[in-house]
């Protein structure tokens, strides 16, 4: 079944157990030390290494595409007005810059509705209200200030926090928080997420995950890259919370992601396209990079610009055409996320592979260690 020989893959395939103390809760000290496997996806060999060694197998010719999105600040905390109940809000994406709306998330929502006006801060410098729901737990709001527009966002991000997935807790644990005091013995755990849970690379802001697949990757690491003679280039996706919406049906195809930003440029096609006429390797540093080059790829394998959006989702049965090397963290169990990797890797060799990963014990998640896809 490793070339998806069977066209009715369901959800439940994707299973595996992970052990909750291999979901990584920080990064390594240093961005390129995380432990690396090298999954052979044509023979199903595996290796261990570390992240410096990635230099090893690429060369003149080969190309790495990486995301340059920037994350902001986008989880921040309110007082409801009269109750002062407190409240969650997570900015999704800004509708209207001169009006000030934004698409944004409330918890707890059943108590959050139109008309409502939410408190940001003591002095009430920036108040938030209610002016439609979208969904569930979606609301606009419309943010009061007298604060020009340029000075409101940057107070507005002053008041927000690193949107870190839920899994990874803050505050720590005391058993965590011991680890954590050894790796950064001069950081509080938010200085840590406020340098460490972006990429060294991320220049334009609208994203609130980070593609953590690039967070390995330091500056010395870039550099014997290109001294290597690899080709370094960026496309721009924004991630979305839709990126990493659980599936919650069995079959596959009746699956809808929610649509993300991309932007890809004509240095990247340019760059692409060489290497596909010199036989070099193209890897793609991400599943959201995936996911764009996939969107924007012909049938003849070349690959055009592109500024707009994609919802596409990959799942088996499914044939890649963009990239051939793919480098990725280690994702969850029936995540959209591992879905694509198994697809491009095989499915009997990436389970093989998570099976050799849990009892390794390499860690998981957006600060967990590095998989790297060959041939």
């Amino acid at each position: 079944m490793n070339h998806f020989d069977q066209y009715n893959m369901k959800l439940s395939q994707f299973r595996f157990k992970l052990p909750e103390h291999l979901i990584a809760q920080f990064p390594t000290p240093y961005r390129d030390e995380a432990r690396m496997m090298v999954v052979h996806r044509k023979t199903g060999e595996i290796e261990h290494r570390h992240m410096p060694d990635i230099v090893e197998y690429f060369g003149e010719g080969d190309t790495f595409i990486f995301n340059d999105t920037k994350v902001f600040p986008a989880r921040m905390y309110a007082k409801k007005e009269k109750t002062l109940a407190n409240i969650e809000i997570f900015l999704i994406r800004e509708l209207n810059h001169e009006n000030r709306f934004w698409d944004v998330l409330v918890d707890p929502a059943r108590k959050i509705r139109v008309g409502n006006k939410l408190f940001l801060d003591e002095d009430t410098t920036i108040v938030a209200e209610v002016i439609d729901n979208t969904t569930a737990r979606g609301r606009t709001l419309r943010f009061l200030t007298d604060y020009d527009n340029s000075e409101f966002t940057q107070y507005l991000y002053s008041l927000g926090q690193m949107p870190l997935p839920k899994y990874i807790h803050r505050p720590m644990p005391e058993d965590v928080l011991e680890e954590f005091e050894k790796a950064f013995p001069d950081m509080t755990p938010r200085e840590m997420d406020n340098e460490r849970y972006q990429t060294i690379f991320a220049s334009k802001i609208g994203a609130v995950a980070v593609p953590a697949a690039g967070l390995h990757f330091s500056k010395n690491l870039l550099k014997r890259m290109e001294i290597a003679g690899v080709n370094q280039q960026f496309i721009t996706s924004h991630m979305s919370l839709g990126n990493f919406k659980p599936i919650d049906v069995e079959d596959l195809t009746k699956h809808k992601v929610d649509s993300e930003q991309i932007i890809i440029g004509e240095s990247v096609v340019k760059a692409v396209n060489h290497s596909r006429e010199v036989g070099g390797k193209i890897c793609s540093v991400g599943t959201e990079v995936m996911r764009a080059l996939e969107h924007v790829v012909g049938t003849n394998g070349q690959l055009k610009a592109y500024d707009g959006w994609t919802n596409k989702f990959i799942f088996p049965p499914y044939e890649f055409t963009a990239a051939n090397t793919f480098f990725v963290n280690f994702y969850f169990p029936q995540s959209s996320q591992f879905l694509m990797v198994a697809t491009f890797g095989g499915y009997d060799t990436i389970m093989h592979a998570y099976d050799v990963a849990v009892k390794e014990e390499y860690r998981f998640g957006d600060y967990g260690d590095a998989m790297l896809i060959v041939d």
